[in-house]
């Protein structure tokens, strides 16, 4: 081919896109736009559903207000966080127990705080941030509203509750002590009578813990202070009525709790498969009761009957007391001894068995008042316990002011939603 031929081979024109491939090719390049744009809107979308997933089931309920007071909001993020606060002050606490507990105290706090500013007594920012920086370990911002009402019952107890409180009373000086049963104390009142001393007596045998670690003399103290003592009113009001010098007839106290009990215990059947005995059981509160209690089933009555009547446990009186499978380690070794003691036939009663590992109610007390003082100076220790009932006194009256609005949303699925949230934020 010549060198002409080829120049000229060279200058030939491009070919020229037909209107019909230009189109096919527009339509080409916009199908694919198309198939790109609906894959990246698919996989939005996606990403969408999942994180508006993530905010409606994990921080959406954050938000949420659970609990309302006046028109102060709670939300459940603030729940949790006290929730956590106070698991942390109270380790050993059964978790799910302790919701009830944070859900009065925030709407307690809120209380004490309305009231307290009705009363012209509030803490600042600047002391709340002051405490918070001076706890050791220092405490986060979260804790504001629990030291914020710290301070404001500290506030409240100097400011408004320790002008309302005398500084002389009427005032008793007694010694007393806390028996299982009349028997018990007619038996002591022997002793007394005939020389024991009081205070060695109470140390050993009372089953109040504060007579039994004063060795029965509790000192000078005004009324309500006496009642706080003992956890007894019947003791307190006997006390500011006797004559002084006088021993008490034994005083009979149906609700004092004491740490002592006896059982009686009936076997009713034996799992060949397994270490299982099914029970029957009667709790009572003393001695003479148990010994009673027995003498009458050997002479022919019902134990479910007995067990209905006489029982101070509850779950027995209610079922005549039967009380479901029991295997070994689950009660106290004297009732393990008697249950799965190799020659105890079924249907076999105990005897009364001693048990200072549980707690009934009701005993005698023994009350000997040494002094009385019409209007005798209190100590700073009772004011301070005095101040402090009537604080208490003042804050459970809120809960019945109708100038308050107490409020709360939380339900069973909230309650459990909250917990499974408080683990892992705790890790």
């Amino acid at each position: 081919m010549t060198k002409k031929k080829q120049e000229k081979k060279q200058q030939k024109k491009p070919r020229e896109i037909s209107k019909r491939q230009l189109s096919r090719w527009q339509k080409q390049r916009k199908r694919e736009r198309l198939i790109r744009f609906t894959g990246i809107s698919i996989i939005i979308a996606v990403v969408c559903v999942i994180v508006a997933g993530i905010y409606i089931t994990q921080f959406k309920p954050l938000y949420e207000t659970v609990i309302k007071v006046n028109n102060a909001k709670f939300s459940m993020q603030y729940f949790i966080n006290t929730y956590n606060y106070f698991l942390e002050q109270q380790p050993g606490t059964q978790p799910y127990l302790m919701i009830g507990q944070v859900e009065r105290e925030i709407k307690q706090n809120e209380l004490i705080r309305l009231a307290a500013m009705e009363l012209g007594i509030t803490v600042s920012n600047d002391e709340v941030d002051e405490e918070l920086e001076g706890r050791d370990p220092p405490l986060s911002k979260d804790h504001r509203d629990i030291i914020r009402t710290q301070l404001l019952a500290e506030k409240l107890l100097d400011e408004y509750f320790d002008p309302q409180i005398p500084r002389s009373a009427e005032q008793v000086h007694i010694q007393a002590m806390f028996l299982e049963s009349e028997a018990q104390a007619l038996e002591v009142t022997n002793k007394l009578a005939a020389g024991d001393d009081f205070t060695g007596i109470a140390a050993e045998l009372s089953l109040d813990n504060a007579t039994k670690e004063k060795k029965g003399d509790l000192g000078w103290h005004p009324r309500d202070i006496v009642s706080g003592i003992l956890n007894s009113s019947v003791a307190e009001d006997y006390a500011f009525n006797a004559e002084p010098g006088v021993l008490s007839q034994p005083i009979y106290d149906e609700d004092k709790p004491k740490g002592t009990g006896y059982w009686l215990i009936k076997i009713v059947e034996r799992k060949e498969d397994s270490n299982a005995v099914k029970i029957a059981v009667i709790q009572l509160g003393s001695q003479a009761e148990a010994e009673e209690a027995k003498a009458r089933l050997d002479a022919g009555e019902d134990f479910g009957d007995l067990a209905a009547e006489l029982s101070k446990l509850d779950e027995a009186k209610e079922d005549r007391g039967d009380v479901g499978e029991v295997t070994p380690g689950m009660l106290s070794k004297p009732m393990d001894d008697f249950i799965f003691g190799p020659e105890v036939e079924l249907e076999t009663v105990s005897e009364p068995i001693h048990d200072e590992n549980t707690v009934t109610d009701g005993g005698y007390w023994l009350i000997k008042v040494l002094g009385k003082d019409n209007d005798r100076e209190i100590d700073e220790e009772d004011r301070t316990l005095l101040k402090g009932k009537a604080l208490n006194e003042w804050v459970e009256s809120l809960w019945d002011n109708p100038n308050y609005t107490v409020e709360s949303f939380l339900d069973n699925e909230k309650v459990n939603w909250a917990l499974d949230k408080a683990r892992e934020l705790r890790g």
